[in-house]
């Protein structure tokens, strides 16, 4: 019993405020304040996005109580072990919920790496992994560039951060603020790039560039002091789209116009719920916001690895593929660490329905 309050003391003294990050000051502030996405202290949605309101939680947490097998595969998720190949063409390998390898024309980059058991700021508790990573972060290829479309734990961990800070020289390309983070935590200055909204970075004959998302922000107690965004990866002929988290808006239709058409979208479709509407999509949207962009292939993300959310463990899949036939959208719901050829992916096979 003492061992274990002497490490939950020395967590809550140490790992937790490292976890939590650390606030903009200085040039990377006045950057900040100088963001037409920022007002009153807080950078904002162009279309305003309800919070969940604090008398729904009781609910919420009673229904969080209930009908918890549902929530999970009752057999073990498939995972595939990725080739290792030149990064030639235009490929896709998910490695579960939102991190993903993008191979286009001769560059990889990786999105929203979260390695870690948990996404959490504790190794204690919080929502804990369904399957393992395809692959441990020391056997992924080089990189050229590490992309983060916000700082929520699911998408921004500090552990995956610091790994990776010793074993790949790329950049780390984020939203506004979110180098503050990144900075506590070890990675050098001059391997962090900040962008707002439509701004971009090139990185080699490779353009990436922030674009809008609907979505918040936050490590604590404090939301929406730090930019989210969804993300474009454009290379000399092939494009690619990554939606980040979002609740659907217009900005998706104007992405396509600007930047469309992608051969490629990562769309989230998972860890949704009536009381949190504007923040995250439910699946029939996602293949809205790929048709809005103008998409090819539509690799559904957010979903398998992580219960976030209220609903079936399956049912982001089982919705985004009948909506997507519904729709005539070309689709891939490979299995973690499954390599997609954006040119000939593999056909849907409903892979995840013999193991809800």
């Amino acid at each position: 019993m003492a061992l274990a309050l002497g490490a939950a003391a020395v967590w809550a003294a140490r790992d937790l405020p490292a976890q939590m990050g650390a606030k903009a000051r200085g040039a990377r502030r006045a950057r900040m304040e100088a963001s037409p996405q920022f007002s009153g202290g807080k950078f904002r949605n162009t279309v305003p996005a309800t919070e969940v309101a604090a008398a729904s939680m009781p609910r919420l947490f009673v229904a969080a109580m209930t009908d918890r097998d549902a929530r999970r595969p009752h057999l073990p998720v498939p995972v595939v072990t990725p080739p290792s190949a030149p990064a030639d063409g235009l490929h896709v390998t998910w490695y579960g919920h939102s991190s993903a390898l993008v191979e286009i024309e001769g560059h990889r980059v990786l999105l929203d790496p979260v390695w870690s058991d948990r996404c959490s700021p504790s190794r204690l508790t919080g929502p804990r992994r369904l399957h393992e990573p395809p692959v441990p972060l020391r056997e992924l290829p080089p990189l050229d560039a590490i992309v983060i479309s916000h700082d929520h734990y699911d998408h921004l961990d500090m552990v995956s951060i610091q790994t990776l800070v010793d074993l790949q020289a790329a950049p780390f390309l984020v939203p506004l603020g979110v180098g503050a983070h990144l900075e506590r935590w070890g990675v050098p200055e001059s391997r962090i790039v900040e962008l707002d909204w439509d701004e971009s970075h090139k990185v080699g004959t490779l353009e990436l560039t922030a674009t809008a998302a609907r979505h918040f922000s936050g490590r604590g107690f404090n939301r929406d002091e730090t930019l989210w965004a969804s993300w474009v990866l454009k290379g000399p002929t092939r494009r690619a789209f990554y939606s980040g988290d979002t609740g659907y808006f217009p900005g998706f239709a104007e992405i396509g116009e600007e930047h469309g058409p992608f051969d490629v979208t990562l769309v989230q479709v998972g860890a949704y719920g009536d009381a949190w509407p504007d923040i995250h999509m439910v699946p029939e949207d996602g293949v809205s916001v790929h048709v809005d962009v103008r998409g090819g292939l539509m690799i559904p993300v957010h979903w398998a690895t992580f219960n976030l959310a209220l609903h079936d463990w399956s049912e982001p899949a089982d919705r985004t593929w009948r909506e997507a036939k519904a729709r005539g959208v070309r689709l891939s719901i490979p299995r973690p660490g499954e390599r997609v050829d954006v040119d000939n992916p593999p056909p849907v096979d409903g892979w995840w329905q013999q193991i809800a």
